[in-house]
């Protein structure tokens, strides 16, 4: 599911599950473990990248519908816990972002400290209204922080996605460039950060971020998710995305 390319002093893990990097239990496990090693090999920034034209298509729907309440829960979990390692990690983290990001894979990205995406006809953006979840508190503090509150709550509110270039000019991502070229610079752009004294650099990072880091630490969303997860109203719109899938 995941591959690690080192790059220097800039380790690459590259999310590679067909056919849409889709996130269930073990893949958010996985990622998060191989988060913590190359962090602690050594690494002195991280990029996390997709496949050619897909970053993330966001969660395994059809493999989490069939889990039960405790399952669901320790799902989550591990998902925030996710989100809150990469948003606090003790060195930079680039989201070679490679086509299409919606919900999950943009929630990914919104936790990197940088974000370099595929120009062309790709989509991103929280799409989780249209399916029926409502948008975790600490992802749409995360959003807000990019593009502002007034358009992180248009954006969630309508569930909507949006082209790179519309991304861009909001500031949901930081760079546009060829899909070819996506990982390349992501690196280029982790070197120069790594190239900078990392005790003044790191401490800088994780400050100017305090207050998310700390809304991360308190928030029970992954609780809140759960409960919103078995409601009639998601279960309805879960099942019907599940059936345009598997049609």
């Amino acid at each position: 599911m995941l591959k690690v390319i080192e790059h220097g002093a800039v380790f690459e893990i590259r999310m590679d599950k067909a056919p849409a990097n889709a996130m269930d239990m073990a893949f958010i496990k996985a990622l998060h473990a191989v988060h913590r090693e190359v962090c602690g090999q050594g690494a002195a920034a991280v990029v996390i990248s997709g496949r050619p034209g897909m970053f993330s298509g966001g969660l395994d729907v059809p493999a989490l519908m069939g889990l039960e309440h405790a399952a669901m829960l320790e799902f989550w979990v591990g998902f925030m816990d996710l989100m809150q390692a990469l948003a606090s990690s003790p060195v930079p983290v680039t989201a070679a972002i490679t086509g299409h990001s919606p919900a999950g894979g943009s929630v990914l990205a919104l936790h990197c400290d940088y974000r370099v995406a595929a120009a062309g006809d790709f989509k991103i953006g929280l799409n989780e209204v249209q399916v029926g979840l409502p948008v975790p508190s600490t992802i749409g503090r995360m959003l807000a922080s990019l593009v502002g509150p007034r358009k992180a709550q248009q954006l969630t509110m309508q569930g909507k996605l949006i082209n790179p270039a519309q991304a861009l000019a909001l500031g949901m991502v930081d760079e546009l460039v060829e899909p070819e070229s996506v990982v390349a610079r992501a690196v280029e752009w982790s070197q120069q950060l790594a190239s900078l004294p990392p005790i003044a650099m790191n401490t800088t990072r994780l400050q100017a971020k305090a207050d998310l880091l700390q809304h991360l630490a308190d928030a029970n969303d992954a609780q809140v998710t759960t409960e919103y997860w078995f409601s009639d109203e998601t279960q309805a719109a879960m099942k019907a995305l599940v059936a345009r899938l598997q049609g």
